[in-house]
């Protein structure tokens, strides 16, 4: 395997899909502000814990588009504004974590079934190949 998983990884890889879920949860509860603010929280730290902390401090210093937008929408949802925090927050994960794109593009179709099922020309999918 080309990159190993060491187990502060696997922890950071558990703490980013648990901050997925509680988002997602409160997004389906109606942008609950608990349960938003405690998936950002574990998402942050599962960032943290994946990448270490210096690259993550670096991450957040080089892109500071991603960086304001991202702590502008998590502020947002602490002042009870949780639908418009949640839409700024999500465009500055896109712009922060855009650059992860071609490994992500890559992972996704070496997934056996979800690869195959992305591979079919009528999803128009796999132009997007490299």
């Amino acid at each position: 395997m080309a990159y190993e998983l060491d187990e502060q990884k696997k922890v950071g890889l558990g703490l980013i899909g648990f901050g997925i879920f509680f988002t997602f949860l409160a997004i389906i509860l109606f942008f609950d502000r608990g349960l938003l603010a405690l998936g950002n929280i574990l998402l942050l730290a599962g960032v943290a814990l994946l990448l270490g902390w210096r690259s993550t401090l670096q991450l957040f210093k080089v892109n500071y588009k991603g960086t304001i937008s991202f702590m502008l929408g998590l502020l947002l949802i602490f002042v009870r504004w949780p639908v418009v925090g949640i839409i700024v927050e999500i465009y500055g994960c896109i712009v922060l974590f855009g650059c992860f794109w071609p490994s992500i593009k890559v992972f996704l179709f070496q997934i056996p079934v979800f690869g195959w099922i992305l591979q079919y020309p009528a999803l128009l999918l796999d132009r997007f190949r490299s």
